[in-house]
């Protein structure tokens, strides 16, 4: 389902107060999509007094600053109901590794470029339309029937990230935990065709949760493509039939 896109609130975070004023210049300057600065902050306790306040869908976020680093907030930040997007801004490179594994949407240098950051603001959109997806999808019926255990569960279509076919059976991979499915991809394509795509022949992924397409070595196909999805650190095999299709889902 597309869900139209209000500009992103987000929240800049530098103790710099030339770096901020430098930041909402840019941000003002983007178009595709569209930014608004909501408020400002000069360090950790400031940024977490906001954040505790109101909904943010991006904080833009620099590392070394006096007090609680920008890592440290960042991490904090994943306990929220509903935690913003993180583009980090710092003038040190060598941090890039921890913030991807705090699930950063980008990593910017200092001093930033516009392309550079329209680049990442459209990552976020992908993000925020994705989180808005999901709420918008919840209004609707549709619904997997799962047995669990002694049990049948009600597992709502919008929750599902994944489809993958194991060996008699198919996992049904959600962001909180996985279920036992009988049926076969095939079947489960052709119902919902229109919001998962087929990336692997062991694999249905919905369309939505696609965030990135990494190089990735699989000790059976040897060299290839996987698909990084949204709040799961599984990576999904692409096949090489299938990687345009992936491609031309994250352009758009």
């Amino acid at each position: 389902m597309t869900v139209a896109m209000t500009p992103l609130r987000a929240l800049v975070v530098d103790d710099e107060t030339l770096a901020r004023s430098r930041m909402r210049t840019l941000l003002g300057d983007c178009r595709n999509p569209e930014v608004q600065v909501v408020t400002e902050a000069a360090n950790a306790v400031q940024a977490m007094d906001q954040l505790q306040r109101q909904v943010f869908d991006l904080v833009l976020l620099d590392i070394h600053m006096p007090g609680t680093d920008g890592l440290a907030l960042a991490q904090s930040l994943r306990a929220l109901p509903q935690p913003p997007a993180i583009i980090f801004v710092t003038a040190h490179a060598e941090h890039a590794v921890q913030a991807f594994e705090l699930e950063a949407v980008d990593y910017l240098t200092k001093p930033v470029r516009l392309e550079r950051l329209q680049a990442s603001l459209q990552k976020v959109e992908r993000f925020v339309q994705l989180r808005r997806g999901l709420e918008a999808d919840s209004a609707t019926d549709e619904f997997l029937l799962i047995q669990d255990r002694n049990r049948t569960e009600r597992v709502p279509l919008h929750q599902v990230v994944y489809f993958k076919a194991e060996l008699k059976y198919i996992t049904v991979r959600t962001l909180e935990r996985s279920f036992i499915l009988d049926g076969s991809l095939g079947e489960l394509e052709d119902k919902y065709g229109v919001s998962f795509v087929r990336i692997h022949r062991n694999a249905l992924v919905a369309r939505r949760a696609i965030r990135a397409l990494e190089k990735h070595y699989d000790p059976v196909e040897g060299d290839g493509w996987a698909a990084r999805l949204h709040g799961v650190e599984e990576l999904l095999a692409v096949s090489r039939r299938q990687l345009a299709s992936v491609r031309d889902i994250l352009a758009h």
